[in-house]
């Protein structure tokens, strides 16, 4: 892996710790030659994760769409700042730069970039490997809403699969390095 998208909030959050894990996970990043992709803002979690990778001597790179350019606040500091028109676009150029995905604690545009890039797997559009880093449980009512869908008959367990969970980053990096798509076709039948 050359290259990976963290998707994640431009807040801190209500526990240090999301701060901390950011930080660590932009250093861990760096020391591991891996490009960091993100929304270049250098506020919150977004700032967090790469102040950790820059001041590691890491390749940062953030997309930014033009409209959030003052409200998020650009990073001054990376290697490259792509300012696009849409975020729509962001998330296809962030597609474009990256080998896998990592999504930390975050609110709605957190959430929505990371389903995106799942639906986009779940469809075939890409086999890259899609990751939640999971500090402190936060996502783990998301985890249980999933494996709802899965029971109910909305979203195969093969899909359900394609997520990889881990509050380590270390580990969370490894599994996604050993990443193999489950790539199942997705059919959409009609009832007679």
């Amino acid at each position: 892996m050359k290259a990976i998208t963290v998707f994640c909030g431009s807040s801190f959050g209500s526990l240090k710790i999301y701060e901390d894990q950011a930080y660590l996970l932009g250093q861990k990043l760096a020391q591991r030659n891996i490009k960091l992709i993100y929304g270049g803002a250098n506020v919150g979690l977004m700032g967090a994760v790469a102040n950790g990778a820059v001041k590691n001597r890491g390749t940062v790179i953030g997309v930014l769409p033009n409209f959030l350019k003052e409200k998020e606040i650009a990073h001054e500091h990376l290697n490259e700042l792509i300012i696009v028109e849409t975020m729509h676009e962001r998330k296809t150029k962030m597609n474009e730069l990256s080998d896998g995905v990592i999504t930390m604690p975050g609110g709605f545009g957190t959430l929505e970039e990371f389903f995106e890039m799942l639906t986009w797997a779940q469809l075939g559009l890409h086999k890259k490997p899609l990751a939640i880093l999971n500090i402190d449980g936060f996502y783990d009512d998301l985890l249980h809403l999933v494996q709802n869908m899965v029971d109910n008959g909305f979203l195969k367990e093969v899909n359900q699969q394609m997520i990889i969970v881990s509050d380590n980053i270390d580990e969370l990096l490894n599994r996604m390095v050993l990443y193999k798509s489950p790539f199942e076709e997705k059919w959409v039948t009609k009832k007679p």
